[in-house]
């Protein structure tokens, strides 16, 4: 049953400086204006209205039901790796994921469950470690569980789809759902939880226990060096910015348009590799959308092939473009 709780919020636009409110039940509280350019991987965007990092599920529900009182609109943010946040105030209640963190290994089954919270390399190590094999190519990529399972992430041809059981999500009237990989509608860095306000709690894969911890600690080892020599970890990005729509890589089209350190403002689309744009210090949301769009402009002038950002825009980008 959802109980609507007497919080009576006021704005955090008419109070700056407004006090942290204890999520009723629980030792958690909601923050007011908190900075999200540090909780993003970009490294840019403007405050939270309103924020809270629940580390439980009581937590976690108290989160949705303090929302759905005060009528605010939910972003959900994982380890801020795959989107591009505005430099504007970020309206609403921002629920991080990156507290709900906990691991489970099952021997005799060779599933493991983890909290969304968890960094993909992380466990990707954690599992090589132990010589449990499933994992060896997550550990380049720079995100949490939840958002993986959201994005049905992937690399080197694999993606979450091939390995996940079910993940438990967490419906925006507080309920548990548990939803297998059919359920979730899997394609292409894709799933039917895209653009809608429930959050994975937590997610089950699959993983194939009892080889030598050496043997795949080299195999995670030699693709984690691979990721870092042949993409650019050196300064704040998203990873990658726009899908691959094949049968060419949407690297290698913004290289071959001749874009390869074009900049705007401090931000620059990479050297290394044209399907990263980094944000090269200083670098605001702003610069970040005008290059995106900059890209997909002489893309499509050169290939008629409009390149889909997959990156997520967060916030009110409107009136951000100036050319």
């Amino acid at each position: 049953m959802t109980m609507t709780l007497p919080y009576n919020i006021a704005s955090s636009a008419q109070k700056p400086q407004y006090k942290p409110i204890p999520l009723l039940g629980t030792d958690c509280v909601i923050r007011s204006n908190v900075p999200l350019a540090p909780l993003t991987s970009f490294r840019v965007g403007g405050p939270a209205e309103w924020y809270v990092t629940p580390k439980k599920l009581d937590q976690l529900q108290a989160s949705f039901q303090f929302a759905h009182s005060e009528g605010l609109p939910i972003t959900l943010l994982g380890a801020g790796s795959n989107m591009l946040v505005s430099d504007r105030c970020l309206s609403g209640l921002v629920i991080s994921s990156r507290n709900l963190r906990h691991i489970n290994f099952e021997q005799e089954t060779g599933l493991l469950t983890v909290g969304a919270g968890e960094s993909l390399p992380r466990i990707a190590w954690k599992a090589a470690r132990m010589g449990w094999q499933g994992l060896e190519w997550v550990v380049g990529i720079p995100g949490t569980v939840g958002g993986a399972v959201v994005m049905n992430a992937g690399a080197q041809g694999k993606c979450i789809a091939d390995i996940l059981v079910n993940a438990h999500v967490m419906l925006p009237d507080g309920r548990i759902e548990i939803l297998s990989p059919q359920d979730l509608e899997y394609s292409y860095r894709h799933s039917s939880l895209q653009g809608k306000s429930i959050l994975v709690a937590k997610a089950t894969f699959q993983l194939q226990p009892g080889e030598n911890p050496a043997l795949v600690t080299a195999i995670t080892s030699e693709n984690f060096n691979k990721r870092k020599t042949s993409q650019p970890y050196h300064l704040p990005s998203c990873g990658s910015v726009f899908r691959n729509p094949g049968p060419q890589a949407a690297g290698w089209l913004i290289e071959q348009t001749g874009l390869k350190g074009y900049q705007i403002g401090m931000a620059q689309v990479a050297h290394r590799h044209a399907n990263f744009i980094l944000n090269c210090g200083g670098a605001t949301a702003n610069d970040i959308f005008q290059l995106i769009y900059h890209v997909q402009e002489q893309v499509e002038k050169q290939w008629s092939f409009l390149l889909k950002p997959e990156v997520k825009m967060i916030g009110d980008f409107s009136g951000a473009l100036t050319f």
